[in-house]
C-alpha cells in the first residue's frame, strides 16, 4: 500500500535500452563530478594566508632587543681597516663590533666581505660599516664601494606564500658610486608575525628602504666616508595567519551526488 507514494519509481529493465548517446552523456557526467570533487578537495587541503594590521609590540619576550643579519663586500677597502659601529637613543655607542662577525679578504686581499650577527635596541638608532678606529693606519682615500648581500631582522620566514620585504636591500649594488661618498640608508623597520596551523608564532620584520649618496665635509676637511644604517620602527605590526578552511564548508560545497541514470524506454 505504502509503495504507491514511490515518487523514484525504477524502470523495469525489459522496457530500457542501452545507447551510445547515454553511455557519452553518462561518462561526461562522471567526470564533470569527479572534476567538481576534486577541485573542492584541493581547496580544503589548501592552506590560505590572512594578514591583519595592529598596534602592539609581537615579541614581548624578545627583551626589547632585534636580531640583525648584515653580509655585505668592499672589493676596495682591506679587511684590517673594516669595521661596525652601533649606536641609538639609549646610550648605545658601541665601537667596532665584533663578536659574531667574520671577515672574508677579497680581491687577493685588496677587498673584504664583511658577515655579522648582532642585536639592536627597539629604539631609533643606527649602525655603520667605516674604517675602525684600532686600525693601525687609516687610508688616504678609502673607497667605500660596497654590494649588499643580505639586511635582514629577526627570524627567518620559510613561508613561501608570505611575499615580504624582509631583506629589502638584498643585492644593492654600488660598485659604480663615488669611492670618497658616504651613503645612507633610511630604514623603517615593521614588525611582523607569522603564526602556521598549529598555532606557532615566528617574529620578524620587514622594512622599507630609502638612501642617498654624498660627500661630507667639515671646517678640517673632508669626513671619512661610511656606509651607515638609520632605522626607526613603525608602531604597525603586520600579522600573517596561516589557515585552512573547515571541513563543514568541505562537506556542504564538496558533497555531490554521483547518482546519474539515463534510459530510454
Amino acid at each position: 500500500m505504502v509503495e504507491r507514494f514511490d515518487i523514484y519509481r525504477k524502470v523495469p529493465k525489459d522496457l530500457t535500452q542501452p545507447t551510445y548517446t547515454g553511455a557519452f552523456i553518462s561518462i561526461l557526467c562522471c567526470v564533470f563530478i569527479l572534476f567538481l570533487f576534486l577541485s573542492e578537495l584541493t581547496g580544503f587541503i589548501a592552506t590560505e594566508i590572512v594578514n591583519e594590521l595592529y598596534v602592539d609590540d609581537p615579541d614581548k619576550d624578545s627583551g626589547g632587543k632585534i636580531e640583525v643579519s648584515l653580509n655585505i663586500s668592499l672589493p676596495n677597502l682591506h679587511c684590517d681597516l673594516v669595521g661596525l659601529d652601533i649606536q641609538d637613543e639609549m646610550g648605545r655607542h658601541e665601537v667596532g663590533h665584533i663578536d659574531n662577525s667574520m671577515k672574508v679578504p677579497l680581491n687577493q686581499g685588496d677587498g673584504c666581505r664583511f658577515e655579522g650577527e648582532f642585536t639592536i635596541n627597539k629604539v631609533p638608532g643606527n649602525f655603520h660599516v667605516s674604517t675602525q678606529c684600532s686600525a693601525t693606519a687609516q687610508p688616504q682615500n678609502p673607497d667605500m664601494t660596497h654590494t649588499i648581500h643580505k639586511l635582514a631582522f629577526g627570524e627567518k620566514l620559510q613561508a613561501h606564500k608570505v611575499q615580504g620585504a624582509f631583506n629589502a636591500l638584498g643585492g644593492a649594488d654600488r660598485l659604480s658610486s663615488n669611492p670618497l661618498a658616504s651613503h645612507d640608508y633610511i630604514l623603517k623597520i615593521v614588525p611582523t608575525v607569522y603564526e602556521d596551523l598549529s598555532g606557532k608564532q615566528r617574529f620578524s620584520y620587514q622594512y622599507t628602504v630609502a638612501n642617498k649618496e654624498y660627500v661630507a665635509y667639515s671646517h678640517t676637511g673632508r669626513i671619512i666616508p661610511a656606509i651607515w644604517f638609520r632605522y626607526d620602527l613603525s608602531p604597525i605590526t603586520v600579522k600573517y595567519t596561516e589557515r585552512r578552511q573547515p571541513f563543514y564548508r568541505f562537506i556542504t560545497t564538496g558533497a555531490v551526488s554521483p547518482s546519474v541514470s539515463t534510459s530510454t524506454k
